[in-house]
């Protein structure tokens, strides 16, 4: 006899029977939510399949050090089938999901091979994470490229290293310092860390590499709405950051508002309201996220809402509303005023999971409760803030702290050590990953954007680090 879940009026009981196939499981996502909640399901007696566009789960805390050289891609982008590759009741598949029939619980995916297939479920866990969001201006997209994605990476950092390369290649200095400027949009962690990432490669790695131009003349410049970098870790750590980002050169425009982006730079208004214009041949946005477009398909399917940003509004234990089946975790849930970070991607991805387990051994569902673990942020060359329980550090014992937590979560020892070697190597001036070529020269050059906004199949934005 086996096990079975099914819904009587909203709610969820357990039926038994002769001639029930295994409970099914569906994780719509792979990004942090989908892998936690898969690997937690490793004993339990369920099917479970794997649904996500990409082949690779993605280390999103660390896209910033595969942008600019430091890491190579498949270090942080392990593939789901070699981490599920001794699961036996996980089953991965390579698809985009475009509809979620949640009467008749199925699941329809298109595949590579072309149709779509549909994928039945018992639970569903949807998890499709958060893309970048243009505050509604998208056509700001082809000149400043968000970074969700490893593609989204790697086309980032052919512009950045790439726009050194024309630089060298162009004598009359007025036409040369727009490729040596650098924009980033957004202080938050992302931004920071690419900022004070760009200036570094700068230092300690081209310089000496180029004849024509001095890569530590470049200027980087990190513009946001707000009144200081990191404010959300409060005015000590704020402070701190600032002071080391200035020393590495980066040049802050707080209280900017960016209103037009181009080939040629960016325009922002000033908090007295007026307008500049910065000569900038790269421009990377780091500014906002906005949640998959399956949030709001699932909230007119079920009646529920969605917030500004696109999460859907799921109930005290990460569910949607009139459907106890379907859980909606990470960032494409908006719960408690949760953040939209790794950690809390995680723990709604293992509560989901731990429900399923809970349910079929006829134990009644619990409500979620984050255990918020702090956020970190790498600000420099052997500087990183972290606010943990209350407990603030920065400078080294900050980055030793920051290390420590990005080692234990990457997947796999091997990925560890490969980016241990990575980190050593890139103290040296040594960046492994610059590749590209005169194609992607030519991209750069005509002004070619790097990546289109998209809402991200892989979860957790990771805006911050997990901690």
């Amino acid at each position: 006899m086996t096990a079975s879940l099914t819904t009587d009026g909203g709610q969820v009981k357990e039926q038994a029977s002769d001639h029930v196939l295994p409970h099914r499981v569906v994780i719509v996502g792979g990004g942090f939510a989908g892998l936690f909640a898969g690997r937690h399901l490793r004993h339990v007696p369920v099917a479970v399949t794997l649904i996500d566009r990409s082949a690779n789960h993605v280390f999103q805390p660390m896209l910033y050090q595969c942008a600019t050289g430091v890491v190579l891609p498949a270090t942080i982008a392990p593939s789901f089938r070699a981490i599920f590759g001794h699961q036996h009741n996980m089953r991965v598949r390579l698809a985009e999901v475009v509809d979620i029939d949640l009467e008749h619980r199925v699941v329809r995916a298109r595949t590579p091979i072309g149709g779509v297939d549909e994928v039945p479920y018992d639970s569903l866990i949807v998890g499709t994470g958060a893309g970048t969001s243009y505050f509604g201006h998208d056509e700001l997209a082809r000149h400043a490229p968000g970074m969700k994605s490893i593609d989204d990476a790697m086309a980032i950092g052919r512009r950045i290293f790439g726009a050194f390369e024309i630089a060298e290649m162009i004598k009359e200095p007025d036409q040369r310092r727009p490729w040596l400027t650098f924009a980033v949009v957004g202080a938050g962690p992302t931004g920071v860390e690419l900022s004070g990432q760009i200036r570094e490669e700068a230092r300690h790695t081209l310089r000496g590499e180029f004849r024509a131009i001095d890569p530590l003349a470049c200027r980087v410049v990190l513009l946001d709405g707000g009144t200081a970098p990191l404010a959300t870790f409060g005015d000590r750590l704020s402070e701190r950051a600032t002071r080391v980002l200035e020393a590495k050169g980066v040049e802050l425009q707080m209280g900017a508002l960016v209103t037009h982006v181009d080939a040629d730079g960016l325009d922002y208004k000033d908090h007295a309201g007026q307008s500049h214009h910065i000569d900038a041949k790269t421009v990377i946005w780091a500014a906002g996220v906005a949640a998959s477009p399956l949030g709001r398909l699932l909230a007119e399917r079920s009646g529920g809402e969605v917030d500004r940003a696109g999460r859907v509004k799921v109930l005290p234990d990460c569910t949607l509303p009139g459907h106890p089946e379907v859980f909606v975790v990470g960032d494409l849930m908006c719960l408690d005023k949760l953040p939209g970070v790794a950690e809390v991607a995680m723990q709604s991805g293992l509560h989901a999971a731990n429900t399923v387990k809970r349910r079929l051994n006829g134990k009644p569902a619990k409500k979620f409760h984050y255990v918020d673990m702090g956020s970190m942020a790498y600000v420099g060359r052997g500087h990183a803030i972290v606010d943990f329980k209350g407990m603030k550090l920065s400078g080294s014992l900050g980055w030793l702290m920051w290390a420590g937590v990005h080692m234990t979560f990457l997947t796999g020892y091997q990925n560890r050590f490969a980016t241990l070697f990575s980190w050593v190597a890139a103290l040296g001036g040594s960046r492994r990953g610059r590749v590209f070529g005169v194609a992607d020269l030519a991209g750069v050059a005509d002004g070619a954007t790097a990546g289109e906004p998209q809402a991200a199949v892989g979860d957790a934005d990771a805006a911050r680090t997990p901690g």
